[in-house]
Formats: C-alpha cells, sequence, structure tokens
C-alpha cells in the first residue's frame, strides 16, 4: 500500500516501474491509470441524407481508400477509384508462387514459392484490440486464424552472451523472472520499501515474488523443481523407471543481463504484441481481396496520379495509365486521397499552403522483409517450434515461423529478416538476390545444419524501394503533430486526406481503417452544408 503521507505520485511510480521493467510495462501502468487507451471504434459510420449524384473520387485502393468507397457508395455516393497498382490492397499484399515484383532500380523478382506458401511485404499480424480492421474483416467474409507472436522455444540470440549460442526464450524469460524476483525480495529484506509498503503488504509481495518467480523456500532462484517447471529439464518428465525428471542450471544473471532478453519480455508485453494476435487464412492480402470485393467495378487499375486540382467547384484528378502512357482526366464533387504523403509529396496538388506544408512535412520510414522458404518445417519437426518469433542483434533482427498450417508436409516460408533503421537502408542497397543470401548467413545462427541445406527460394520487398509507397510508413514526432496533424486531417475545401499517415495509429490496418472512417464523416457533413 502506497501511504497518502509524502508518497509518490503517479509520475513517480510510473518513472520507477519505467526504470524496471521498460516502455511496454509502462504502458500497461499507464492504461490501468487511464492515460492510454484501445484504439476508438463505435462501428461503422452514418451517413444518412447524402444528395444524389454526388460524385466522389478516391484515391488509392489500398484498405482506407476501399473503406471510404464503400462507406460512401453505401449511403449514396457514386464513387470512382483510382489505382497505381494492378491490384487491390496497397501496402496490406502478399507475394506468393508465380507473382512478379519489380522494384525501384529495376531489379525483378519471379516468385517461385509453393502453393499456398507466400510471404507478407507488409502487416502481418492484427492485434486483437484492433476492433475496426476486426469487424471488417468479419463483414467481409475474410477468414482470419490466431498468429502465434510468442513461443516460449523460439530462440534468443546475442553475440554478446553465451559465446553467441543462441539459448531458448524459455530459460532466458525464466531466469530474468526469477532473478529479479530474488532481487526485489532481497530489496523487502533489506527495508528498502518500507517509506510506501505496510510490513503487512511487504510480506505479501514477497510471497508473492516466490511465486512469480519460482524461487525457493530462502527466496533464492536456483536450480530445483521449481524453476525447472518455467525454464525447462535437463532431462524432461517421462514414464516408467527413468520417468523422473533432473532440474537444470539457471543461467548465471550477468550473462541474463548481457542476452538483452528484457527487450524481447518487453515486446510481448507490448499491447500491439500480445498474445491474442490473427492473421487471415492464406496471406494478408486476402484483406486486400476481400475489401476489393465491395467495391467490385468502382476501382481503376494502373493509374498514376499526377495533378490534383480543386478549381471551379469541382475536383479534377490527372492521372496516367502505366501501361498504355494515356493521360486522362477524372471529375468529381469531392476527392478522398489516400495516396502515402511520401508520393503525395511530389504530386502537383491544388490545396492551401498550410496544407502543402503538412503534406511535406512527415518522412516515412524504411523496413525490410525477406521470405526464405525450405523443404520441410524442420524447426517443427526437430525443435517442437511451432509458430512465434526467435530474435538476434544482427541486422536481419528477427526470423518469424509460420503459425498457418502447423504440423503439416512440405515446403513452408520463414519470415527470415525483418530489418529496421540503419540495417533497412543497409538491405535496401543490396540486390534482392544479396538480401535473400544475407538473410540465409545470418538467420544460420539459429539453426545450423538446416538453414542453408534445406533452403529453396526467396522473396524480398525493401519498402524505401516501393514505388507506390517510398517507404514503410508515416513517422511523425511530437513536433510535427503538434504543427501539422489537425490541419493534415481537416477537410480543404473539397479534399480530404485519409491513411495510416491521418492517424495516432500509425504504421498499422487499423489507423488506415479508423482514419479512413473519420475523413468520410467529416467529408460528409461538409457535402451535406454545401
Amino acid at each position: 500500500m502506497i501511504s497518502s503521507f509524502e508518497g509518490p505520485t503517479r509520475r513517480d511510480v510510473l518513472r520507477a516501474i519505467g526504470m524496471m521493467a521498460g516502455t511496454a510495462v509502462l504502458y500497461q501502468a499507464m492504461e490501468v491509470l487511464g492515460h492510454a487507451k484501445e484504439t476508438q471504434f463505435a462501428g461503422p459510420p452514418n451517413l444518412q441524407g447524402a444528395r444524389p449524384g454526388t460524385r466522389v473520387v478516391v484515391l488509392g485502393a489500398g484498405l482506407a481508400g476501399m473503406l471510404a468507397a464503400y462507406e460512401l457508395a453505401k449511403a449514396g455516393y457514386e464513387v470512382q477509384i483510382l489505382e497505381y497498382n494492378n491490384r487491390p490492397g496497397g501496402r496490406n499484399w502478399s507475394l506468393y508462387g508465380g507473382d512478379t515484383y519489380t522494384e525501384l532500380g529495376g531489379a525483378t523478382q519471379k516468385v517461385g514459392f509453393a502453393p499456398g506458401n507466400y510471404l507478407n511485404p507488409g502487416p502481418w499480424r492484427i492485434p486483437y484490440h484492433h476492433r475496426a480492421l476486426l469487424h471488417y474483416c468479419k463483414a467481409f467474409g475474410v477468414a482470419l486464424e490466431p498468429f502465434i507472436q510468442m513461443d516460449q522455444q523460439a530462440l534468443v540470440h546475442s553475440s554478446k552472451a553465451f559465446g553467441g549460442k543462441p539459448m531458448r526464450y524459455r530459460e532466458l524469460h525464466a531466469d530474468w523472472d526469477g532473478n529479479v524476483a530474488e532481487l526485489l525480495s532481497k530489496a523487502i529484506d533489506n527495508r528498502a520499501l518500507d517509506s510506501v509498503m505496510t510490513k503487512e503488504d511487504a510480506d505479501r509481495l514477497r510471497l508473492a515474488l516466490r511465486e512469480w518467480g519460482a524461487l525457493d523456500q530462502n527466496f533464492k532462484y536456483t536450480k530445483n523443481y521449481r524453476s525447472s517447471r518455467r525454464r525447462g529439464f535437463d532431462r524432461p518428465q517421462g514414464g516408467g523407471v527413468l520417468g523422473e525428471p533432473i532440474p537444470s542450471e539457471p543461467h548465471a544473471f550477468k550473462d541474463i543481463l548481457d542476452s538483452g532478453i528484457w527487450r524481447v519480455v518487453s515486446q510481448h508485453m507490448s499491447i500491439d504484441h500480445q498474445h491474442a494476435m490473427f492473421q487471415p487464412v492464406g496471406g494478408m492480402g486476402m484483406i486486400g481481396r476481400g475489401f476489393a470485393k465491395q467495391v467490385e467495378g468502382k476501382i481503376k487499375y494502373n493509374q498514376k496520379v499526377t495533378a490534383i486540382s480543386q478549381q471551379g467547384g469541382k475536383v479534377t484528378v490527372t492521372h496516367t495509365d502505366t501501361g498504355s502512357g494515356v493521360t486522362g482526366t477524372t471529375e468529381a464533387d469531392y476527392c478522398v486521397c489516400t495516396i502515402p504523403l511520401s508520393v503525395l509529396s511530389q504530386i502537383d496538388v491544388d490545396c492551401n499552403p498550410a496544407l502543402d506544408a503538412a503534406i511535406k512535412a512527415v518522412p516515412y520510414s524504411n523496413s525490410v522483409k525477406v521470405g526464405l522458404e525450405f523443404k520441410r518445417r524442420f524447426w517443427e519437426e526437430e525443435e517442437a517450434i511451432y509458430g512465434g518469433i526467435s530474435f538476434t542483434d544482427r541486422e536481419i533482427s528477427m526470423i518469424s515461423y509460420p503459425s498457418g498450417k502447423l504440423h503439416s508436409d512440405g515446403p513452408a516460408v520463414i519470415l527470415g529478416a525483418y530489418t529496421f533503421g540503419p540495417a533497412s537502408y543497409k538491405f535496401a542497397g543490396m540486390t534482392p538476390e544479396e538480401r535473400i543470401q544475407r538473410a540465409l548467413e545470418q538467420g544460420s545462427v539459429f539453426h545450423p545444419g538446416r538453414y542453408k541445406e534445406e533452403f529453396i527460394g526467396g522473396a524480398t520487398v525493401a519498402w524505401s524501394r516501393s514505388p507506390f509507397t517510398l517507404g514503410c510508413c508515416a513517422m511523425w514526432n511530437e513536433e510535427t503533430r503538434k504543427e501539422h496533424y489537425q490541419t493534415l486531417c481537416a477537410v480543404d475545401n473539397r479534399l480530404v486526406l485519409a491513411g495510416e499517415h491521418a492517424s495516432y495509429v500509425g504504421c498499422w490496418m487499423e489507423g488506415a481503417i479508423l482514419s479512413s472512417l473519420d475523413a468520410i464523416t467529416r467529408l460528409h457533413k461538409r457535402a451535406l452544408e454545401a
């Protein structure tokens, strides 16, 4: 119990939690104290009263654009979508066997994955609290299945710990909890917490720490049955004469600290990466296909937008067919533009100077993904890893095992690299073949003797080389949001922007959808007032 007399403030408590456990636990504490919330979704928008014949042109057939078109058409608006690619979905996308992808610079990949296998270059998982996306997946018949975010059997690799040998997440997590619990129990014994806790609460906390950290009766984290129930046994439990398990020896706390395991643990505790996550059956691109069915006949593909005008009491969009080279125009009463700011900033947009400045103020991040196909699921057959993520301090950052078709025969695809920051630009500067080879080399640390030997082929996407986004997602900071965010989201005459860049759920599909619903609601109000 926290004393009311000169006790710590909420800010003090949050600071202490943040120092001890990292930002993920801090976020959870903030949520309990009412300072953080889940994403906002109150159901589909109410767009009643649309004037017959009112035309809206939507730029981009990503999720934000297609959802805007769907809800506007349902309300009675005449809608046309212009899309740069020859497919729907935007960054919601999967590469399958038989697909061809050409990146900026001209490198072309012909994907050779076995039927049913795929790489998700963009989004690859859906948090349980992204209610808007889940609502429309259900409404549009997009089948979902569990995405296994965390598997205790997966591996954590640090070049600074254990001689560079990967260790089981289960062992490191158990040893981290156990050692931290022992340290906290010592702090209680040393009366370090007397200023904020009663003796009764201190005793209860010590008992709780013993259970949480699997400590022994003397509040020590040692080699015994209790700790091995968490981290695993040297000899597992069995039957018959030799059925008795043999406990395992915990790692030295210094090695645990060197491994950086707390970063991995905190990621799984983040509200965006908790265990109840989903993925579409058959690849993330199934969501884009599901949305596209709802606006069938309204999408005009292979259209590169070059100018947006708001003169003459209407919107005029100039666009060029990327196949034939023919330039044309589309006129409408209003425009919903979902083109990423990285591309929109290079287009001639007729808007007020403040919106123009906002469009040009937000840079985009980069990431590179590499998909590696193997002859069989050796990680399941030989190491009992079913889904989940193995982490490394090498450039590839992580590998993710497939969550679908578990315990099946035949080839399967691992996400063999997911790079960010400087490493992503280093990877983007390589050819696709070089990225795949680098992912194989660095990923072999997890599965030596299997990784290169059972490799079949791969595919890779560097988002900074993507011609339709020129980056991964918008990177706001506190200053740019304060100066430009409200301007970016406001209706400018007959134009409104939507997409993950116009949300506080950046880099997620949920942000694109919530932004779209907000944008068309305000555009509808403007249309009724006109």
